[in-house]
């Protein structure tokens, strides 16, 4: 394992041969875990989706990398389209840290259109000679090369006073008059988290505003990757506030990220009346979400299938993390809904089993590495039901279902070569608004994605099993019409 010192981490990639950096890219490929049908990096560590965004028939994402290790260090963004948000397509790292402003790393940012082309705004992040952090905000666009152009100095070049300089993750978007705003995760000098925001008229020039005035004014130390949104006539402020102590089954991750929903935003008027915080997702493996509106309205959501300061077992093949997969945002009894992109029955490629059963006791249906899991119509027959996949003599994934208190629970005590549980737990719970009825999970060779109730609750995580456990079986008295779909 390497030894990752400060030199190491802010190495740049154009400092590597050629021919090592390819032997890198050959053992990350052939190495256990790697996905089917995820974003993943082709070496090094995947982190925040960045500069989301849809143009002329085309989906932009980009995310947060670091092409040397499984760590974090020098920061690259690497670019990735789609045209049907399924089938991705790479089109190798779009923006270089490698002028002043950003010399320690392009930090997260959002994409926007402008004059009919893709334009990003940025952090650029820098260190001084005794390590003192300075950001900025740095706009930039799109070339025909698929490279970012930065337009220097920065547009926003210091933080403003009042705040530290963990000040970062601007999202961009425009009004119905026209006129632009930024939102940007900060820190203010007492130590505690909040969002800024920023007005321009060209895009280019920007006028601090102030704060974004919420009802929770000291939540956490830091809020990082701020976005704001207008959907189904309610104003919905997403982000991930660090610092939250755990509350019952809340909380339970190193970091959160979750949204207020109010009303819209009378901007420039600061004041965000809304309803309490809630969290986009109760699984294992999830942060620094970012949205885009599709090129039908709607508003799609990607997030980060991981957490900082965690060590995963495939770091010993020198990569870490993927992205999980698109969701679209509906708000329905005032919660924020998540459902999988409709496009995605495009991945199904065979039906391993579609029927109704009768569940009884204990039974094996199928198996499965790379799958699909719809269960519709459930109805019990006694007080819990549970269900494991990628299961053998020594391994499964377990989903418990108790029908009395409401709360599924998600077990990876057993799920194959552990994330360390001594700073990150084995189990994940929620408990529903209404009894569970439809289910719908994707597990590719190293993650699931839950969805419970049609979206009313969301779980992601990682698991490293073997490749040879693949049982998908169920325990308890129940009927369901249950659909398995190949993937892999």
């Amino acid at each position: 394992m390497n030894q990752w010192t400060r030199e190491a981490r802010y190495r740049p990639l154009s400092d590597v041969d050629p021919s090592v950096y390819q032997a890198m890219k050959e053992e990350v490929r052939t190495s256990p875990w790697r996905f089917s049908y995820h974003i993943q990096p082709p070496t090094g560590l995947l982190n925040d989706p960045n500069g989301f965004v849809y143009h002329d028939g085309l989906y932009h994402l980009f995310y947060q990398w670091f092409p040397l290790g499984p760590v974090h260090g020098l920061k690259y963004w690497y670019h990735m389209t789609s045209k049907d948000l399924v089938h991705w397509f790479d089109e190798g790292a779009a923006l270089i840290p490698n002028d002043d402003p950003d010399s320690h790393g392009a930090y997260s940012g959002s994409g926007f259109i402008k004059d009919d082309q893709v334009h990003i705004m940025y952090t650029g992040n820098k260190r001084d000679a005794d390590w003192n952090r300075h950001t900025s905000q740095i706009v930039g666009h799109l070339r025909s090369d698929g490279r970012i152009e930065k337009h220097l100095p920065p547009a926003i070049p210091n933080v403003p006073a009042g705040y530290t300089e963990h000040f970062r993750d601007p999202k961009v978007f425009q009004d119905a008059s026209g006129t632009w705003y930024c939102i940007i995760g900060a820190q203010r000098i007492d130590l505690t988290g909040c969002t800024v925001i920023y007005q321009s008229q060209d895009a280019e020039h920007w006028t601090f505003l102030g704060e974004l005035q919420t009802n929770n004014p000291t939540f956490g130390y830091m809020w990082e990757c701020p976005d704001y949104f207008e959907l189904d006539g309610k104003g919905v402020f997403l982000f991930s506030p660090q610092g939250i102590e755990p509350d019952g089954t809340n909380y339970q991750n190193i970091f959160q990220s979750g949204y207020f929903i109010g009303e819209p935003l009378a901007l420039p008027d600061l004041t965000f009346t809304h309803e309490s915080f809630q969290e986009l997702d109760f699984g294992f493996d999830f942060y620094a979400p970012q949205t885009t509106e599709a090129a039908d309205g709607r508003r799609i959501l990607v997030g980060w299938m991981g957490l900082p300061d965690i060590s995963y077992p495939s770091d010993i093949y020198n990569w870490a993390h993927a992205l999980t997969l698109p969701r679209e945002l509906t708000i329905e009894q005032g919660q924020l809904r998540q459902r999988p992109v409709r496009e995605l029955t495009q991945l199904r490629k065979e039906t391993l089993f579609d029927e109704t059963i009768l569940f009884e006791q204990d039974v094996t249906i199928a198996e499965a590495e790379i799958f699909e899991l719809m269960m519709t119509d459930l109805k019990l027959s006694s007080d819990s039901f549970r269900f494991s996949i990628r299961q053998d003599a020594t391994e499964e994934t377990v989903f418990h279902y108790d029908a009395v208190s409401r709360q599924f629970t998600i077990d990876r005590s057993r799920s194959g070569a552990e994330v360390p549980a001594e700073t990150f737990g084995t189990s994940r719970s929620t408990v529903l608004t209404k009894d569970l009825h439809t289910l719908r999970l994707f597990v590719d060779r190293s993650s699931f994605e839950l969805f419970l109730n049609d979206g009313e609750a969301v779980a992601s995580g990682r698991i490293f099993p073997k490749a040879s456990s693949r049982g998908i079986a169920f325990s308890g008295e129940a009927t369901a019409h249950l659909s398995i779909f190949d993937l892999s």
